[in-house]
């Protein structure tokens, strides 16, 4: 919730290979008082329906800056928007997804751009007894298949790591497809960041860096049953929040520093995180999200793992704008008319085409669906015609 990515990209079907070519992105920060009510509405927070309505316009609206600033990046022509939308709650019960809700009324954003919308991805795969996450599965497995990524090591499976409030993986070229949610990524950092500092987040990892890690904490941490349960599975901040933070906190004997905190709960998404890869029998991660910028935490995964631990740049995917290039393609694959979901991944019954679409201004008229689907994804530079 710190911020809107947006990126602006020409993708291309050409058989069973999907071309992509950024064009540009950029960030918008959401209005300061706008992301207080958005922080405050997340659980433990209450939300009537007044609120809900407030916050679904508000955040519509400046979804709807952002797009027009995706319309600028494409040089003003542009076919449609696609919007992941602000998730507010995950709903998990038993190990199974029976409901998510993400916000951001899609409305506003036609309504500025004049274009069509797609949005609210998550909920189709939910219906059809999928996670609905993490849904980067569809990029990263085209994407690491075949040639698509330059680079590829030997035989084994490679794991895509995004490490954005929550942690997830995908495994390509393992026993079977398969995503899930690790646990938290920066979700608790920034959480403890935020109530000991006031700041957002622990930038470059220096809190954690005069820290040591209490190992009573992260023993009570990493007995949290959610890491124990099989994949497919997904969570949340519904899940990892402050009350979270502030049970686990008030069962120390002793009260722990701001250093020891941070340093303790880096070393909890590292470890996790290693947990996960090792299991999967990584013989390469490939890391994107916000988490490549905290070094401290980058250290304690390398240090955890015997394999490389890339960042995703180095194989040509801008590591800041990965969602929302993942945005873009399940924009283009429902446009298309292709499932934008990976069975494997997700946990769903079936391929199923994803999103709901809001017309532009002149109506909606798709393009014929595309009969093969892909099999595999090149980036292209953004100086390729």
């Amino acid at each position: 919730m710190d911020g809107i990515d947006v990126v602006a990209a020409d993708l291309r079907l050409d058989g069973e290979t999907i071309e992509l070519r950024p064009l540009g992105e950029g960030t918008l920060d959401y209005p300061a008082d706008l992301r207080e009510e958005l922080l405050s509405a997340l659980p433990p927070g209450d939300l009537d329906a007044e609120a809900f309505c407030r916050l679904d316009t508000l955040v519509g609206q400046s979804f709807a800056d952002a797009a027009r600033l995706g319309v600028h990046l494409a040089d003003g022509e542009a076919d449609f928007v696609a919007s992941l939308g602000q998730t507010l709650y995950h709903w998990v019960e038993g190990g199974h997804a029976l409901g998510t809700l993400q916000i951001g009324q899609p409305a506003w954003i036609a309504e500025a751009t004049g274009l069509p919308v797609i949005a609210d991805f998550r909920a189709r795969d939910v219906a059809a007894e999928g996670h609905g996450a993490p849904l980067a599965g569809v990029l990263d497995a085209l994407w690491l298949a075949d040639d698509g990524a330059q680079g590829k090591p030997g035989p084994g499976a490679q794991v895509a790591l995004n490490i954005g409030g929550i942690a997830n993986i995908t495994v390509v070229g393992g026993r079977e497809p398969l995503a899930y949610d690790t646990g938290p990524g920066n979700a608790l950092i920034d959480l403890a960041a935020q109530q000991r500092t006031g700041r957002a987040q622990d930038t470059d990892g220096a809190l954690a860096a005069s820290g040591s890690v209490r190992h009573d904490l992260l023993a009570t941490l990493l007995d949290d049953g959610y890491y124990r349960l099989p994949a497919p599975k997904s969570t949340g901040k519904e899940h990892f929040n402050s009350s979270y933070l502030d049970r686990v906190l008030a069962g120390l004997r002793d009260p722990i520093g701001d250093g020891d905190l941070l340093a303790t709960l880096t070393e909890l998404t590292a470890r996790t995180i290693a947990d996960a890869c090792r299991a999967e029998d990584a013989s390469r991660v490939v890391v994107a999200g916000g988490g490549v910028h905290n070094p401290v935490l980058l250290a304690a995964l390398r240090r955890h793992l015997d394999v490389p631990v890339l960042v995703s740049d180095d194989l040509g995917m801008p590591a800041d704008s990965k969602e929302a290039l993942l945005t873009a393609l399940l924009g283009f694959l429902t446009w298309s008319g292709l499932p934008g979901n990976t069975p494997g991944t997700t946990g769903a019954a079936g391929p199923r085409v994803l999103g709901s679409i809001t017309p532009g201004a002149t109506g909606l008229r798709l393009p014929e669906p595309a009969t093969t689907p892909p099999r595999r994804l090149i980036m292209r530079s953004a100086a390729t015609n």
